[in-house]
């Protein structure tokens, strides 16, 4: 883009002069360390967007997906960073996944549940982060277990002593490992597309703008490279949108 188109976007993406980027602290693939002091992919894409764009960066850091959302949502945020889902995309303009990761389940070790796929029946409990990707998946696609919503999914699993817990791969392995008496179950219930997002009130030339940067950075390792950094190496990096 020329000069013009980009101070174009600029104005459109960040009318205050400051791009203003939610960022998930809970999601730990994503964003690590602290509110003064974030870091991570997600981190990193935020702060090299301002770059290219010529703004100063905000980071707006939550604990949840959700009031992540929210932030974007209500006016606080100008660009957020969260899973692909139906849900979200009546609201949110996205651009093609940049990350991919996946939803399991944990169980206690002497289950009788064997796969994923004998999760969703009656009797059945599964916990889950109230407002995560997983969580909004998941309440579509089960019909007779019962889900139970909590501030994590390995959480209220726990305190609750529930036949199921459900989570992002990452995190729910080091529960396991840290926790005996526990185990995954296989395969992954869903893969989470992790993607760029801002306002559907946007223009098209501005979420245009967004999805080729994505692009690019996925092309040119920049995300590998953030993944790396943040010691999430194991992270997939999407393929071309």
């Amino acid at each position: 883009m020329t000069s013009p188109e980009v101070a174009a976007v600029a104005a459109d993406l960040a009318p205050s002069g400051t791009l203003r980027a939610s960022i998930n602290l809970g999601n730990p693939v994503l964003a690590h360390g602290t509110p003064e002091e974030p870091g991570g992919v997600t981190v990193d894409l935020a702060r090299a967007l301002g770059e290219r764009l010529g703004l100063p960066v905000d980071l707006l850091c939550f604990d949840a997906a959700r009031r992540s959302l929210e932030a974007m949502q209500d006016g606080r945020a100008d660009l957020c960073f969260l899973a692909v889902d139906p849900a979200r995309a009546e609201t949110v303009a996205f651009t093609a996944p940049y990350v991919l990761i996946e939803g399991v389940y944990v169980v206690p070790v002497d289950s009788p549940l064997a796969g994923a796929d004998e999760v969703d029946h009656a009797g059945v409990r599964v916990g889950v982060k109230q407002g995560s990707a997983y969580d909004l998946h998941l309440t579509r696609a089960l019909e007779h277990a019962e889900i139970v919503r909590g501030a994590e999914g390995t959480t209220v699993y726990v305190e609750e002593s529930l036949e199921v817990g459900a989570g992002i791969r990452q995190p729910v392995t080091a529960f396991v490992a840290d926790h005996p008496g526990h185990r995954l179950l296989e395969p992954a219930f869903m893969q989470i597309e992790q993607a760029v997002g801002t306002t559907q009130t946007r223009t098209a030339a501005t979420v245009d703008f967004l999805r080729t940067y994505v692009e690019e950075q996925k092309a040119n390792g920049f995300v590998a490279d953030a993944l790396a950094r943040a010691g999430r190496a194991d992270t997939q990096v999407a393929p071309p949108g």
